[in-house]
């Protein structure tokens, strides 16, 4: 009875997967619809005249930084993640540029999973929710974003999420500055598939 039931448990998990994944088309389709709603949705909000005015002064402010001094700043946050004093996670998260993250995330009918807004060195300038790490200049949503240009897009792989079981995919792009036409950052959303395939 219990390898009876352990079989008909593994083959329900197995054509739930499925009916999942087929309820909200194939992987290509999914980075298809990121690609889209990247350029005609998340365009619109990073080319917010606060949002480039956030960008520039931290990249202002930021424009002595050595890789050392990044290093330094990213295990700070690193340490600080769960911790009760978490000075830098603070200042990041209460900034003008999170305030404006955090309404994107929650006006986006729970399409949008996370939001990172960086500098032109890859450091957090605006966020929905505290990241694992401050800079994400070593990582390719930036390495294959902003040293490429303006106007690139790059969706990552979809990927399932170990604790809510929903298919999700990060797509980023090069923030630029309507002024000048140079890039100024980039910011990295994440999207729920399913949610995503339903707009």
């Amino acid at each position: 009875m219990l390898k009876k039931s352990l079989v008909l448990g593994a083959a329900a998990a197995a054509m739930s997967v499925a009916i999942a994944t087929a309820s909200f088309a194939n992987e290509a389709e999914i980075k298809a619809k990121a690609e889209s709603y990247t350029k005609s949705e998340i365009a619109k909000w990073v080319a917010d005249a606060d949002v480039v005015a956030a960008l520039n002064a931290a990249n202002a402010a930021n424009a002595g930084y050595d890789q050392g001094k990044i290093d330094e700043l990213d295990k700070q946050w690193r340490a600080e993640v769960g911790a009760a004093a978490r000075p830098l996670i603070d200042q990041i998260m209460g900034s003008a540029a999170s305030v404006k993250a955090k309404g994107w995330c929650s006006g986006a009918g729970g399409v949008v999973t996370e939001i990172i807004l960086m500098d032109n060195k890859g450091l957090n300038v605006g966020i929905c929710d505290a990241t694992s790490d401050y800079w994400q200049g070593d990582e390719a949503k930036y390495k294959n974003t902003f040293t490429k240009g303006a106007g690139t897009v790059f969706v990552d792989d979809v990927e399932q999420d170990a604790s809510t079981q929903k298919f999700q995919v990060q797509t980023s792009m090069t923030v630029v500055d309507p002024a000048s036409g140079q890039p100024i950052g980039v910011v990295t959303v994440g999207l729920d598939a399913e949610g995503l395939m339903m707009q």
